[in-house]
């Protein structure tokens, strides 16, 4: 269709005749079995929330562990915690690579092995080796799931819902940090590892039952599978031969593969900057380190139970991530990361105010002879500030900067960049949450805790101008017209 290859920026370009088609195809639409493959899908997403939760209990427990063999020290818990990173970035180059060779839904099957053999090596650890090459594992894993799951949902679902079911990525992930918190107040490590490996083992069985996506079915030449998969996913009123021909007319008037040349094309190297500068500013609000260190900062602001302080923020983070998935498609993503960004730049800041008047641990530090009674104060009585803050960090990132970029990721690229193109964004987030999360508590140590959240708070306020001047709003715009913005002379 004509009205799908032209830049198209608001509703009211689009033509009259082509929107109402489109809505009263929509209107026929059954979501059931739509939700019931997105479920199977977020499985992986729950399996690297595991992952990335995991280390917060087990850490601190690892650390007392009698065995000399797999004691960690401080600098080998670093690792322990920072290790999967390195996994999940090798793992974003692997999936942009096999999600291409043999799509989305063997893709996401496949990922399923490495987590479990990783828990399984975790499982049976005898020293730090075993432990660290489980993590990488898991790690390789979840970077390959926090690639070829969000563009599994974007290519699935249609415009309508793409936004909500593209933020149960996040909610997913959110979901399983917070049920390693949990579990691991009642399990110890181990136990702990045989629980996390659950949700891959049914994300394994649960997509056999489910189709490929008609999109990569399509690029692949594949019409006939393509409707049958359309048909599942739409149920028996739509007429898919519609969206299939929409959606093969749109893939008809792009180049059929990739080469460096292409480059030049604004269709190409906007989105790449979007999506990756993007994934570079999630990263830069620490939010890893944070979820990472969660007890940790916890301890060091003087909280009597850390590792339920702990749970609360993840449950926070779960509630938060479960609004922005219901209102995301309401409200837009640009409006959700701008309010997003504010927050947590707010909050960082306060969470530094609160470390300088109450940690002090700075050698150097002469402020508490400038500070006199408020740096004497019992930090007991201003834990109000601490509890507030994290709050409002964690709330702020859920409602924007923790599901937008995934869900922006999965709709910006087009059908023969999209795994590459995704690859580098992944490749991106996952070093950046390395450095993040490997350099966080030498950062705490050469510029205080204070001065670590007042970095991040800055890097805040950064990624909200970026937002202003260069995201674009994909709400209720199909993947072709949201590509066609890209391409259009028209600047936002």
């Amino acid at each position: 269709m004509d009205h799908e290859t032209r830049p198209l920026l608001v509703n009211d370009e689009q033509t009259e005749e082509g929107r109402s088609e489109q809505d009263s195809y929509l209107d026929k639409v059954k979501n059931g079995k739509l939700y019931m493959a997105t479920f199977a899908a977020v499985l992986g997403p729950l399996s690297f929330g595991f992952v990335l939760g995991y280390s917060s209990p087990a850490i601190p427990e690892l650390c007392r562990i009698q065995d000399p063999r797999l004691q960690l020290s401080k600098d080998e818990a670093s690792w322990f915690g920072a290790v999967v990173t390195v996994g999940a970035a090798l793992g974003g180059l692997l999936g942009g690579w096999i999600v291409e060779k043999i799509g989305r839904k063997l893709s996401l099957m496949f990922c399923a092995i490495p987590f479990i053999f990783g828990f399984t090596i975790i499982i049976a650890a005898q020293n730090h080796w075993m432990l660290y090459v489980g993590r990488v594992l898991t790690g390789l894993a979840s970077g390959v799931t926090s690639l070829v799951v969000p563009l599994y949902i974007s290519e699935m679902a249609h415009e309508r819902v793409r936004g909500t079911l593209g933020s149960c990525v996040q909610l997913m992930v959110v979901i399983g940090i917070m049920g390693a918190y949990i579990t691991g107040l009642f399990l110890d490590w181990r136990w702990l590892a045989i629980t996390s490996s659950i949700p891959p083992t049914l994300m394994l069985v649960c997509m056999c039952f489910m189709p490929e996506t008609p999109r990569f079915l399509l690029s692949q030449g594949k019409r006939r599978e393509a409707e049958e998969a359309l048909r599942f996913l739409r149920g028996p009123d739509a007429p898919v031969e519609w969206e299939c021909a929409r959606i093969e007319e749109a893939y008809k008037n792009e180049e059929q593969s990739f080469s460096l040349a292409d480059l030049k094309d604004p269709g190409i190297y906007k989105p790449l900057g979007v999506g990756i500068m993007m994934m570079l500013f999630q990263q830069f609000t620490g939010i890893n380190a944070i979820m990472f260190y969660a007890e940790t900062i916890f301890e060091q602001a003087h909280f009597k139970s850390s590792d339920v302080a702990t749970v609360i923020v993840a449950a926070t983070q779960v509630f938060f991530t479960a609004v922005a998935a219901v209102i995301m498609d309401k409200a837009g993503r640009k409006v959700l990361l701008i309010l997003s960004g504010v927050t947590m730049c707010v909050s960082e800041a306060v969470f530094g105010v609160y470390f300088k008047l109450t940690v002090m641990k700075h050698n150097n530090s002469s402020l508490t002879s400038l500070l006199g009674p408020l740096a004497e104060q019992s930090p007991t009585d201003l834990t109000w500030l601490a509890v507030g803050s994290m709050g409002l960090f964690i709330t702020g990132f859920a409602l924007g900067w923790g599901p937008t970029p995934w869900l922006v990721m999965s709709e910006i690229f087009p059908t023969r960049v999209r795994g590459m193109g995704s690859a580098l964004c992944v490749l991106t987030n996952w070093t950046c949450a390395f450095i993040v999360t490997k350099t966080f508590q030498n950062l705490m140590d050469a510029i205080t805790s204070a001065g670590t959240f007042w970095m991040f708070s800055g890097l805040c306020a950064l990624n909200v101008i970026f937002t202003a001047l260069f995201v674009p709003e994909t709400k209720g715009k199909t993947l072709e017209e949201i590509q066609a913005r890209f391409k259009g002379t028209h600047q936002r």
